[in-house]
This record gives structure tokens, C-alpha cells and sequence, in this order.
């Protein structure tokens, strides 16, 4: 609940202040009627240069279409907790901002520092996970247009992503980029699918270390892990007759036995801290037997990082079905991705943090020594 009558003044002061001071909405000459993915019918000034970000992801979609230039402040999660998105990493820029909001999960839904967000005087504020009353109550607070993208359902690759990155393009005019994106996006999924299809049909593959919350050993797992769908790949969490983040037991792990295990590299340090707890239950699994344990890089990361997603895509591909996939260099692959949609090449940042893309983890080689 947002607090007393005092405070309350003082925002509406602050924002009847930064009407005196912006291009605002009401007086704007240059208007666009959209409706965001909530539904909701908002009127935002066109092309504004002065944006702000909320929630899981919301700051990502921007980046990807160069516009990140607009921004003026960002939240203080984006701060504390920079590793593991691509994003972040090509933009350093976007660090020296002031920080708005806290953001991070606990922000998710709900109305987040008000004056912080009024302080950077925007014209358009964008949020994610953010429902349709509480958007409609934050906008009525602020006095300035609020805009709902979205991921569609957590960990997936849903139109609705798209559609957002489609509809914050509009109203950045930013169109041509947006198209562009989607284009290439899709571009990159249908060429992983064509290259599974060619595939002969393999063996089942397992992932673990899944976040979800937090971080998650070996059990951690998606019956739905789009790299896995993305090449066509048998997933065997998909025979447990669930849909979502799972977690499994050991005895559920051991009766499937995977030959292939990959391994998020967000939970690569508790897989190997259980490792060396309890070698004789990993050597029990068949892809631990015959050396076919592979790591990816973390995607689920303030929601889905698209790039990181494709990327592993390609490196699981890559190990699966190495003829459908032998002009690809996983490596190369990623930094081609991340180029076109954060602007640079940081693969080797992101492997310097978690370790070559599709490499054996390193706790494994140090076990074979």
C-alpha cells in the first residue's frame, strides 16, 4: 500500500511540476493511441526521448532496439545483479544511470518508488509483469503514460514477445529495428528447427541446475527447456507428465538415466559442490559414465534472455546432431547473436563467467585428474 496523505501531496507536487518542465502528454502535438498487452488503451507521446523500465526483462526488449539511449534511469536490481545478461554487459553505460526503484522479484506487480521514477522526469514509463489494475493505478499516480510488454509465460519463447518488441518499436520510432528483430529472431528459430528436423532422431537429454527463484542443483529442471524444443531434442523431464519448472528427486533422476546431461551454468556451482558430496550417485548416471556432460549458459535471468537461449540452442545442436550442425562454432554462433541484438560481442564475457559454451564442467575435469 502506497502510505499517508503527506506523501501522497508531495508526488502529486512532483508530477504537476514535471508537467511544467516536459512535453507532456495532455499538450503533446505528436500523440499514438496503442494498446499494450494487458489490453489497455494508453496515448503516449510519439518517439519520446525520456523512457524508464520496470520489471523482469522490461530493460532487455529496449536495449534490442537500440534505444536504449532514451533511457534515464534504471532499476537498482539491473545494479546489484549485472552478471549473466547480455544485455547489461554490452551497455555499460546504462550502470552509470540513477537508480529509480529497487526492481527485482519482490517489485514484480506491485507500485514501485514513485518519486525515484518521477525524479528522471520521463515520458513514457514500460514495465513488465505488471497487471492490468496496477498499471492503470501507477499510471493514474504518476500522471504519465505506462505501457505493459511481455515475455508471455516464464522461461518461454511466446508471439507476445514479439508482439512487445513490435509495439515498443512503434512508440519509439524505432519500427524498421523492431521488424528487423523479430525477423531474425524467428530467422534463428526456424533454422535451428529446419537443421533438427534433417537430424536423425537421437538419444534423450537431460537439464539441470534450472533457476527458478533462486538457484537449484542438477534436479532443477523444464519439461519444456526451449533450446531442447528448439532443435527437436528428446527432452526427458517431458516424461514426467508436468509442465513448468520441476524438480525431481535422485531416484527419479537415476530411473531416467540420460545419455546426454547439460548443465545450466547458473546452478554449476551446486551441481559440483554435490558432486564432491556425493560422487557415487553422478557416476550412476549413464552421461556421467561416458563423459557426455555439457554446460550452457544461464537464460532464465530476469526472465528470458532470447539470445542466450538461441545460443545454447545451437551448442546443443551442435553436440547432439554435429552433421546437422557442422558449420556451426557455438562460440562464434553466440557472439553473432548477441552483436545483432545488444550491439557487441560478449560471448567471452559471458564465458569467462560460466565457462565455454558446451564444454565439459570444469568440476568433471577435475575429477578426472
Amino acid at each position: 500500500m502506497y502510505p499517508a496523505t503527506s506523501k501522497r501531496l508531495f508526488i502529486c507536487i512532483l508530477a504537476g511540476l514535471m508537467l511544467l518542465t516536459l512535453p507532456s502528454l495532455a499538450r503533446a502535438a505528436d500523440t499514438l493511441q496503442i494498446t499494450d498487452m494487458t489490453g489497455r488503451k494508453v496515448s503516449v507521446p510519439l518517439n519520446p526521448s525520456r523512457i524508464v523500465c520496470l520489471g523482469p526483462g522490461c530493460l532487455r526488449l529496449i536495449v534490442y532496439l537500440k534505444a536504449q539511449d532514451k533511457v534515464v534511469g534504471i532499476e537498482a536490481f539491473e545494479k546489484r545483479f549485472p552478471g549473466g545478461r547480455p544485455y547489461y554487459y554490452a551497455t555499460p553505460a546504462l550502470g552509470k544511470l540513477p537508480a529509480i526503484t529497487p526492481g527485482g522479484v519482490p517489485a514484480i506487480n506491485n507500485l514501485p518508488d514513485l518519486e525515484g521514477v518521477l525524479k528522471v522526469r520521463p515520458q513514457v514509463v514500460f514495465a513488465t509483469y505488471l497487471q492490468k489494475a496496477k498499471a492503470d493505478q501507477l499510471q493514474s499516480l504518476l500522471n504519465i503514460p505506462v505501457v505493459v510488454l511481455s515475455y508471455g509465460p516464464f522461461a518461454s519463447f511466446d508471439k507476445v514477445v514479439l508482439d512487445s518488441i513490435l509495439l515498443a518499436g512503434r512508440i519509439l520510432g524505432k519500427d524498421q529495428r523492431a521488424q528487423e528483430v523479430v525477423k531474425r529472431l524467428e530467422g534463428w528459430q526456424a533454422d535451428l528447427g529446419r537443421r533438427g528436423q534433417e537430424a536423425k532422431r537421437h538419444a534423450g537429454a537431460y537439464v539441470g541446475g534450472i533457476g527458478f527463484k533462486g538457484t537449484h542443483g542438477l534436479e532443477s529442471t523444464d519439461p519444456n527447456y526451449l533450446p531442447l524444443r528448439w532443435v527437436g531434442a528428446k527432452n526427458l523431464a517431458a516424461t514426467q507428465g508436468k509442465t513448468g519448472h520441476l524438480m525431481l528427486d535422485k531416484e527419479q533422476l537415476l530411473g531416467l538415466n540420460p545419455e546426454y546431461v547439460f548443465v545450466d551454468g547458473g546452478g554449476l556451482a551446486l551441481v559440483a559442490a554435490d558432486y564432491d558430496k556425493k560422487p557415487e550417485f553422478y557416476k550412476n548416471l549413464r552421461a556421467f559414465q561416458e563423459g557426455k556432460v555439457y554446460l550452457l549458459h544461464p537464460f532464465n535471468w530476469y526472465t528470458t534472455n532470447l539470445g542466450t537461449a538461441l545460443a545454447d540452442s545451437y551448442a546443443i545442436g551442435k553436440i547432439l546432431e554435429p552433421e546437422a550442425f557442422q558449420d556451426v562454432n557455438p562460440a562464434a554462433k553466440a557472439d553473432e547473436i548477441y552483436v545483432f541484438l545488444v550491439g557487441k560481442p560478449v560471448y567471452a564475457t559471458m564465458a569467462k563467467r560460466y565457462g565455454p559454451l558446451g564444454s565439459t564442467p570444469s568440476f568433471l575435469k577435475k575429477a578426472a585428474k
